[in-house]
């Protein structure tokens, strides 16, 4: 390894892989449920694995720009880490929560506020495991004395995520009695941290690894990423709006949500072309191909799940028929997908084979875990809409009963199922890729 502290880069990409793999089979244990609804209910309620699903979900994410960020910095920085025992420490402590969570979950020891299900005391770990995590990234940049655009984005992304889970402790301190002043803020930590601040943390690894995969001139490239991440942040925020529809607020939110949030595709339509572009100028020579295919893979899910799948449904006319159907769960797959999990493979792909050589990541076993994951989420992602479209127009528009709706959409869910499969045994060659080594390069 060129730097030694690039082990905790390592460190955080083995564990989040690892949370991921067990994030797939609790979606295959939904999927199973969805097709078959007696399957384990009477020991594992669906309610109980879907949580676990999704903080699984948000766990190895977080774990993943941890990791990917440490090896950015030092990297852009073209120094050590400032303290690997302090960021070791903290993955300890992120770990060690996140599964005492999971746990709590099993016996019903929940917060119950969706997404944000974790007890007071895990979430001031999570706060000190977060503020642990800035300050050794920000030291490290300190450290280097050079501090590039593209660190200052993620600084910027890392910072606000640390910020915005602070609403999340709320009402555990008294803050917010109201149910309805609860869910205003509640939305300042679930939307601002997935359609604002996540979005700059992965504006700063696109940019960063366009610029390694690519060799084009880092001045133009930060212009686009200046231009890209105002739009971003600025459509990210007021885009909140969308949200408060349907929960007690003033008027004037539907207009402004629905404005706002129709424009953040655009960002992400920006983000394609600037990915595009920037290889197209390089010629994409760059000799890792799974980099290459899952940054550009990246910049069009992102745009397609978070970007068009999002505006689908956004508007107000339209969501008050489509909110909470199958439409938004397809539209969070893969807008998760695009935009969060594959900017994190992305890093890893290329992060391993510069850090090991051709001790790290098979570059073949790579690209069939992008084909599979990128087929079984398209599946998914197809099934779950055209359930969607049926659920909405039953249930919200016609008014038939939601267990009758649920009966018509069993072939949905049993192509829903098949996706998922297919995806799960991409995720098995991601990590089978991960650990087994690289071609050797004949003489």
């Amino acid at each position: 390894m060129k730097y030694q502290s690039h082990s905790v880069a390592y460190n955080h990409f083995v564990v989040a892989l690892l949370l991921f793999a067990l994030q797939v089979i609790a979606g295959l244990f939904i999927g199973v449920q969805y097709v078959f609804p007696d399957f384990f209910y009477q020991i594992i309620d669906f309610n109980v694995m879907r949580t676990i699903h999704i903080n699984l979900l948000i766990v190895w994410i977080l774990i993943g720009f941890m990791g990917a960020s440490y090896y950015l910095v030092v990297e852009e920085s073209e120094t050590e880490v400032w303290s690997p025992g302090l960021a070791n420490i903290h993955l300890v402590g992120f770990v060690i929560g996140g599964v005492a969570a999971i746990v709590g979950y099993l016996f019903g020891w929940t917060d119950g506020r969706e997404f944000l299900e974790q007890p007071f005391i895990i979430k001031l770990a999570i706060t000190v495991v977060v503020l642990a995590f800035v300050l050794n990234i920000i030291m490290t940049i300190i450290k280097g004395g050079r501090w590039t655009s593209v660190q200052i984005v993620l600084v910027m992304g890392l910072v606000g995520a640390a910020l915005f889970f602070l609403p999340a402790l709320g009402n555990h301190v008294g803050l917010y009695d109201n149910l309805s002043v609860d869910k205003f803020f509640w939305w300042w930590t679930v939307h601002l941290w997935v359609e604002g601040v996540w979005e700059l943390i992965m504006g700063a690894m696109l940019s960063f690894l366009l610029l390694k995969l690519t060799g084009v001139d880092r001045e133009v490239l930060e212009k686009w990423l200046y231009v890209i991440v105002g739009i971003t942040f600025f459509s990210g925020i007021l885009g909140t709006g969308h949200h408060y529809y349907w929960e007690g607020y003033p008027s004037y939110w539907l207009w402004i949500g629905g404005i706002f949030s129709a424009s953040e595709p655009f960002a992400f339509l920006g983000m394609t072309i600037y990915a595009f572009t920037m290889m197209e100028l390089a010629g994409r020579t760059h000799p890792n191909r799974v980099a290459i295919y899952m940054t550009l893979g990246c910049a069009i899910f992102a745009f397609l799940g978070a970007g068009v799948w999002g505006v689908m449904h956004t508007l107000p006319m339209i969501n008050k028929y489509t909110h909470g159907t199958q439409i938004t769960a397809s539209h969070g797959h893969l807008a998760f997908f695009g935009a969060y999990a594959m900017i994190n493979i992305a890093m890893m792909a290329y992060a391993i084979p510069a850090m090991k050589g051709s001790d790290g990541f098979n570059k073949r076993t790579g690209l069939t875990a992008f084909w599979l994951m990128v087929i079984g989420m398209s599946d998914m992602t197809l099934a779950l809409f055209g359930a969607g479209v049926v659920q909405a127009f039953m249930e919200r528009y016609n008014h038939v009963p939601f267990l009758d709706v649920q009966n018509q959409m069993g072939l949905f869910y049993a192509v829903r199922l098949a996706g998922g499969v297919v995806f799960a045994v991409g995720v098995f060659y991601l990590i089978k890729a991960f650990f087994e080594p690289g071609e050797k390069r004949s003489a």
